[in-house]
């Protein structure tokens, strides 16, 4: 079975965070060492990535915030990774006009390329580190399949995402729909219908 690679962002993902949960509830899935998670460097986190994706060739990506932003530039630049699928949850603009983002400036602009590697973009309407017009049109640009989770805040913990169950589901469906392209867009197309109403936390 394909390995499950989650990419935190900024200040990792300790517990109770979801991505913690998830690498501890699920054997197939583990957390990527990204260096220095408060002080991010761009291409070490980007050498991180990549030695993760070597090792574990064909695997699925699952980032959160500057994590998502990462796998975005990674797939972008480097389109020979060996890389199945990619789960993009409330990326973080790098150019945000708040407090914290000048940590993270480095990681700007963000790539607006079509992956070649099917993707999913899960985006929130209150979410302060993207709008949803512009995760909507990252989306859009990346050639990804949008999931509206509504007023989710950052998907994190401070917005009630601890365990969350939801995000299992779709990545269970990309895996399975890698196989099936023409079933993908279908099955995300009804999902923002489905999935607001897992729990969350």
């Amino acid at each position: 079975m394909s390995k499950t690679l989650i990419v935190p962002g900024l200040d990792g993902s300790p517990a109770p965070h979801w991505q913690d949960w998830w690498a501890r509830t699920d054997p197939n899935a583990m957390i990527v060492d990204l260096p220095d998670p408060r002080r991010p460097v761009r291409e070490a986190w980007e050498a991180a990535l990549a030695v993760m994706i070597l090792r574990h060739p064909h695997s699925i990506l699952v980032g959160h915030s500057l994590g998502s932003v990462l796998i975005t530039q990674m797939l972008a630049r480097w389109s020979g990774l060996k890389v199945r699928g990619a789960m993009l949850v409330a990326p973080a603009d790098p150019l945000a006009a708040i407090e914290d983002c000048h940590r993270i400036r480095r990681f700007g602009p963000l790539p607006e390329v079509t992956l070649d590697v099917p993707s999913v973009l899960v985006a929130s309407r209150n979410d302060p580190w993207m709008t949803f017009d512009r995760s909507r049109d990252l989306a859009d640009a990346l050639g990804a399949d949008l999931i509206d989770l509504g007023q989710a805040g950052h998907i994190n913990v401070a917005s009630g995402f601890g365990p969350w169950p939801g995000g299992k589901v779709i990545r269970d469906r990309l895996l399975e729909q890698t196989e099936r392209p023409s079933a993908l867009r279908r099955w995300f197309g009804q999902a923002a219908q489905v999935l607001p109403r897992m729990p969350g936390a």
